[in-house]
């Protein structure tokens, strides 16, 4: 259960709001038209079978967007204003796939008014294949709430 906690009772291995996403061929096809990236990889399942991959893969993007999504949950609008995200893509997610996006505060760096949270951030599918590994940093307030786990 998620619960609602202030700067001073932040502590480094806090895990921050987790999301479950599950990726659809559409939902890929949709990020096509959004972002104008046609690869036949994404988009065409006939050319993407003929490929190592075996099939059609989400973009990387897309799956990075369910990353911004989890700290924009967890830091609200600081995160839009004042994050950085810093990630590697390590498998590609795939239709069918449910991914799970997690973080874990890693470092926290508290000033007046200026405080630094670090996240681990890591997204995985239903099997545990890591798809994204990486690290999420944001500035917040003395008075921003965070929404943890």
């Amino acid at each position: 259960m998620s619960r609602i906690i202030t700067i001073s009772e932040l502590r480094v291995g806090i895990v921050i709001a987790e999301n479950y996403r599950s990726v659809f061929q559409e939902d890929i096809n949709l990020y096509a038209q959004a972002s104008r990236d046609f690869n036949p990889i994404h988009i065409d399942p006939e050319f993407a079978k003929k490929t190592p991959s075996g099939g059609t893969i989400a973009h990387g993007m897309l799956i990075l967007a369910y990353v911004s999504q989890m700290m924009t949950d967890s830091f609200g609008t600081s995160w839009l204003t004042k994050g950085n995200l810093n990630v590697r893509f390590k498998t590609p997610a795939r239709p069918g796939d449910t991914i799970k996006v997690e973080g874990k505060i890693s470092k926290l760096q508290i000033e007046p008014d200026q405080n630094s949270i670090t996240c681990e951030v890591r997204c995985s599918n239903q099997k545990g294949e890591i798809i994204i590994t990486g690290d999420a940093s944001v500035r917040v307030k003395d008075d921003q709430k965070i929404l943890v786990k």
